[in-house]
């Protein structure tokens, strides 16, 4: 039997558009163009100032040669420039790498060079790094300079032009258009690899547009909320948040640098009602001077990702009225693809119990099309049983591409079918994933696996600690044994023995640190600990003894 719904029935302009983000923030300047989209010190921009500014780019960058597959690579902080990057640049077609502000001049070399990018707008703030990366790049590329009023510090410009003067060439009315294919490349992302050169993650307008809505429907995020920028925008494009509060026709605040009074004065004064980051910034927030937190009387919801969350840090900010949501991804999944959905029943519980429960990974996001935990050989489902452990796998629109000019890596990556994230978890009896560990941060003692992340959580809970970091340390007669780096609150005292029996109350003893060490713990601009660095000072600690 013929189909008949097999011809006559093809794609047509008229009811086939490719997927992409850019028109959100067409939509919000055409519904809501006096609406406030963004706020910065004394700057502030209308929907339709956004949007002629981002056409304005497109023009110039067009008008400099840039184009479809070319790269403009970016090193700027939370500011408007920032955000008008994530749409000028996709619609001269081009695609946008907006790059870690912490980079050495070697690292930026790289990137430039891998990506091939034919044009870098940076803030001056970096300049000097930068001016460094452009003597050892090998090539002449187009450089454009941010000079943000609220930057006071030093740094000479180092390109051709100003990011303002640019703008002035560019045409407010620019004629963009919807890419040919929504598979075209939107972004390109560096991972932040501990050995070797890192990976360049590529994303595609269709994986944007629908995690754009998905951070809008798994949050619940109401229309024209104002979301304050605590999150890097050079971070998986914030999550791909740009262009949520384009879709959501709200309101960005945002924010050079993260700092928990700016924080708290900026929720304040704009009535912030959303924000994201990893544990420590909110853990900035709820160790914070009650003072700091006054006259803040309405609701204000944060995401929270990266690595999974204290305890600690869930209990404070409930105990401080803030409404925190757990989500879990990676930069091959566009940031979170998976949500800690929270359960009316959960509201009865005691804080402890409900701790418990917003804790863990969750569930897929609402554009994702699968999120599970599988043995990392057979790729077959672990049982739900809250302790078997596998390793997270996720499927559909929200994975990456690929890794640009790595196509062993992508297909190892994606290997049976599924993106392999590396984290290892167990599914629990309601269908909810929580991660044990990164399989690298797994200790194995005397054949017992321990997972640092249990450690952490258990030393998080004592009142002294600030931050806790537990890696493997070796050891003569276990292998290797657990380590926790420890930095204290502000004014807090604990010795290493006090700590070490506040957890021997609280887990089996094998999984209890034998070492205690005092000190900052090092972290990515994200707030993500940088353990391949404290593996290294425990080995060599331990060499040492």
């Amino acid at each position: 039997m013929s189909n008949p719904y097999a011809s006559g029935l093809e794609k047509h302009p008229a009811n086939y558009t490719p997927l992409t983000p850019l028109t959100f923030i067409e939509r919000s300047a055409y519904v809501y163009p006096e609406r406030c989209a963004v706020i910065h010190g004394a700057r502030r921009y209308s929907w339709k100032e956004c949007y002629a500014r981002s056409r304005r780019l497109a023009s110039a960058l067009t008008r400099n040669g840039l184009g479809e597959g070319d790269t403009v690579a970016v090193m700027l902080n939370n500011t408007p420039e920032m955000f008008e990057c994530h749409f000028g640049v996709p619609m001269c077609g081009a695609v946008l790498n907006t790059m870690n502000t912490r980079l050495d001049a070697e690292s930026i070399a790289f990137m430039l060079n891998h990506g091939e990018a034919g044009a870098l707008i940076v803030d001056r703030e970096y300049s000097a790094t930068v001016r460094q990366a452009l003597s050892v790049l090998g090539r002449e590329i187009l450089v454009i300079d941010v000079d943000d009023p609220e930057y006071t510090g030093s740094g000479e410009r180092v390109g051709s032009i100003e990011y303002e003067d640019l703008l002035r060439t560019g045409d407010p009315e620019f004629a963009w258009a919807n890419p040919s294919d929504e598979w075209n490349a939107i972004a390109l992302n560096y991972t932040s690899g501990t050995t070797g050169n890192p990976k360049g993650v590529v994303y595609h307008h269709r994986g944007a547009y629908l995690n754009a809505v998905s951070n809008i429907v798994s949050w619940g995020m109401p229309p024209a909320s104002v979301y304050l920028w605590t999150l890097p925008m050079f971070h998986c494009n914030g999550w791909c948040f740009p262009w949520t509060m384009a879709a959501n026709s709200g309101t960005n605040v945002c924010l050079r640098r993260v700092d928990a009074k700016l924080i708290l004065d900026a929720i304040r004064e704009h009535k912030v009602s959303h924000y994201c980051g990893a544990p420590i910034v909110h853990s900035l927030l709820v160790n914070a001077p009650a003072e700091w937190r006054a006259g803040i009387d309405h609701q204000v919801s944060a995401l929270v990702a990266a690595a999974p969350p204290p305890a600690a840090v869930i209990e404070g900010m409930e105990s401080i009225g803030f409404n925190i949501t757990h989500v879990y991804g990676l930069t091959e999944t566009y940031g979170p693809a998976a949500v800690c959905a929270k359960q009316d029943e959960w509201g009865s519980l005691n804080i402890d119990e409900r701790t418990e429960k917003n804790g863990r990974q969750g569930v897929r996001y609402h554009m994702q099309e699968g999120v599970t935990v599988l043995d990392a050989e057979t790729l077959e489902a672990v049982p739900w049983d809250g302790e078997t452990m596998g390793e997270i796998m996720f499927r559909g629109n929200l994975v990456m591409k690929g890794y640009l000019k790595n196509p062993d890596a992508t297909l190892e990556s994606f290997r049976g079918g599924w993106y392999h994230t590396g984290d290892l978890a167990v599914m629990q009896p309601d269908g909810y994933i929580k991660i044990r560990d990164r399989s690298k941060d797994v200790i194995i003692s005397g054949g017992e696996n321990i997972s640092s992340v249990e450690v952490e959580d258990t030393l998080y809970r004592h009142p002294a600690v600030l931050t806790a970091a537990v890696v493997a340390t070796p050891d003569a007669k276990w292998g290797e044994v657990p380590c926790a780096f420890i930095e204290l609150k502000e004014g807090s005292q604990v010795t290493a023995e006090e700590l070490r029996e506040f957890c021997r109350s609280r887990m089996a003893h094998f999984k209890v640190p034998k070492k205690f060490i005092f000190e900052p713990v090092p972290k990515t601009s994200t707030g993500k600990i940088q353990k391949f660095i404290l593996r290294e000072r425990a080995r060599s600690a331990a060499a040492i003894e």
